[in-house]
């Protein structure tokens, strides 16, 4: 059986995220696209031929007899109601991160969801970098011995605004990197090292003719002990370690991102029979603690087990890749981390 997916969007995260990893996931196929642009309906038929194009959300859900599973792929202030649209109509979802702009509202999707019995996942596609995958083998392998301190950064130098609703939008909308970027930053850091007791955070809008935050720094204290470091900026002239972990044994470091995006971006699929998500070897991370350190293979990132995984929940009866109280746990943290900002305080988890 195959499942026939909608994605509800086609700027950059329908169009380079999900529809390539749906279409190269054999149990699925890009059935439905929403969209309202001319220019980016004739590239959803342009990319998935057999695509049906239509123009808002209450045309989709007119006949929702015809579509197996939802992707939300909008802006952030929409994720919420289109999540309920779909939920409403007795779908199955899947959420762009973030999860909603407030944790009220990603409990309220799970209540939904619970109650009509139906499937909700989140799209925390970071976990699936092949440098997380390196740290997590590492950390749970015991070869770093106790981790004290985790580092992590997504850093750019985009001096001049590119003026998109990430940056001219507010924080009701869920605008601004703490939101783009830490969402990722923090479901990894508690995904690798659990809850945490404490969060602190700097937020600063550096550059002019922008309404929200474009370079944050959030600590956490997770209750196990360990001290989460993590930084987005887009005005960083000079980029820090991708991942820097420090443990009682050893530490790891690592530079550049992930290439699955970029790959992804170029407009390749993981389905085109060439190596994907694998980095080479000049630039893997460094192991080790001075001065016997050396290189370790960074894991080839995999992007495309999300969606594996998902059709796996939908049709064999397993678990979705990504539990949805993981995605308000983040929320609650951003929350705390807004709060920290704005009151410079130090604020519990």
């Amino acid at each position: 059986m195959s499942l026939d997916v909608a994605v509800v969007g086609y700027g950059l995260a329908g169009s380079v995220f999900h529809a390539p990893l749906i279409a190269a996931e054999p149990r699925m196929r890009v059935a439905v696209v929403v969209t309202s642009s001319a220019e980016r309906a004739a590239q959803a038929e342009r990319e998935h031929p057999s695509v049906r194009v239509v123009a808002t959300t209450d045309e989709l859900f007119a006949d929702p007899t015809s579509i197996d599973l939802v992707v939300i792929a909008t802006p952030n202030r929409t994720h919420a109601p289109l999540a309920k649209q779909a939920l409403d109509a007795g779908l199955p979802v899947v959420v762009d991160k973030p999860f909603a702009v407030s944790v009220a509202e990603g409990e309220d999707l799970i209540k939904r969801a619970e109650q009509a019995g139906l499937a909700l996942t989140v799209f925390q596609n970071r976990r699936w970098d092949g440098d997380f995958l390196t740290v997590r083998a590492l950390t749970e392998a015991g070869r770093l011995g106790e981790v004290r301190r985790f580092e992590s950064r997504f850093e750019r130098w985009r001096p001049v605004p590119k003026g998109g609703w990430r940056e001219v939008g507010s924080a009701a909308d869920g605008a601004g990197l703490l939101f783009d970027l830490g969402s990722h930053l923090i479901d990894q850091a508690l995904t690798l090292f659990g809850p945490v007791k404490s969060v602190y955070c700097e937020l600063d809008r550096r550059r002019a003719d922008i309404q929200t935050d474009d370079d944050a720094f959030v600590a956490l204290t997770h209750t196990s002990g360990v001290r989460s470091h993590l930084w987005m900026s887009a005005v960083a002239p000079q980029l820090g370690p991708r991942f820097r972990v420090l443990g009682s044994q050893a530490g790891y470091v690592t530079y550049g991102l992930d290439p699955q995006e970029s790959a992804l971006r170029d407009g390749r699929r993981p389905d085109d029979d060439k190596p994907w998500g694998t980095v080479e070897s000049e630039h893997w991370g460094v192991f080790g603690a001075e001065p016997a350190v050396e290189r370790v293979p960074t894991i080839a990132g995999n992007y495309p087990a999300f969606y594996a995984e998902l059709a796996a929940a939908l049709l064999d009866g397993g678990r979705v890749p990504v539990d949805p109280r993981d995605a308000v746990a983040t929320l609650r943290v951003l929350e705390a981390a807004r709060r920290s900002a704005a009151e410079g305080v130090v604020v519990a988890g």
